[in-house]
């Protein structure tokens, strides 16, 4: 892979990176409801559920996915589920939130599975990542050339998504910490739950 190739891969994985998207509001209601901290603490969990879709896509399974529309139609299913699990306990805890620090106590565990669950249970990215990896693979690219040059997209769409997703939490959780009330709190719980109920929706969307 040249190292002009790899520049505007890179610069690209910014630009999706930046740009409105599931993970990047999870990110966003995570860190306003539960703080800086937390917040970086799923950006590693969503980061560690890249690495896993990286490796799905060098192995050839994001293409098996993709090839089995009952197996795709499942682990969409389970994302939403998820994800109306989470809407639930944002809005049944809001009045719970508005008392103290964030809708429930989560520890670095549960902050951390919750990003690694919120993209591994998302195929679009596997889908993503066959139809945005090859665009920037030169011909005659194949075997284990093929694979370390999907490792190296891998490892810097994580490395930009890392970048933007730290700076998301600390700007989100920074202004949270700064306007924080009860009832800031109370609104913050009840929009996170929207959120979650919205991208529940968008993820069974084809």
């Amino acid at each position: 892979m040249s190292f002009s190739i790899w520049l505007a891969f890179a610069g690209a994985s910014f630009l999706l990176a930046i740009a409105p998207g599931p993970d990047n509001l999870f990110v966003l209601t995570q860190s306003a409801v539960h703080g800086v901290r937390a917040g970086v603490i799923v950006v590693l969990g969503l980061c560690t559920g890249l690495i896993l879709q990286t490796i799905a896509a060098a192995l050839g399974l994001a293409a098996v996915v993709a090839a089995a529309p009952a197996l795709f139609w499942a682990i969409k299913c389970l994302g939403a589920a998820y994800l109306l699990y989470l809407a639930f306990m944002a809005w049944t805890h809001a009045k719970d939130g508005a008392q103290g620090r964030g809708a429930v106590s989560l520890s670095p565990l549960a902050l951390w599975r919750r990003g690694v669950i919120m993209n591994i249970t998302n195929p679009k990215v596997l889908i993503f990542f066959l139809a945005f990896f090859p665009q920037f693979v030169p011909e005659g690219v194949t075997g284990m050339r093929l694979v370390i040059q999907m490792v190296i997209q891998g490892v810097t769409f994580i490395a930009a998504t890392l970048i933007v997703f730290l700076g998301i939490a600390w700007g989100a959780g920074t202004l949270a910490d700064r306007l924080r009330s009860p009832r800031f709190q109370e609104a913050l719980n009840r929009i996170s739950a929207v959120i979650f109920l919205g991208l529940a929706v968008f993820t069974l969307i084809p």
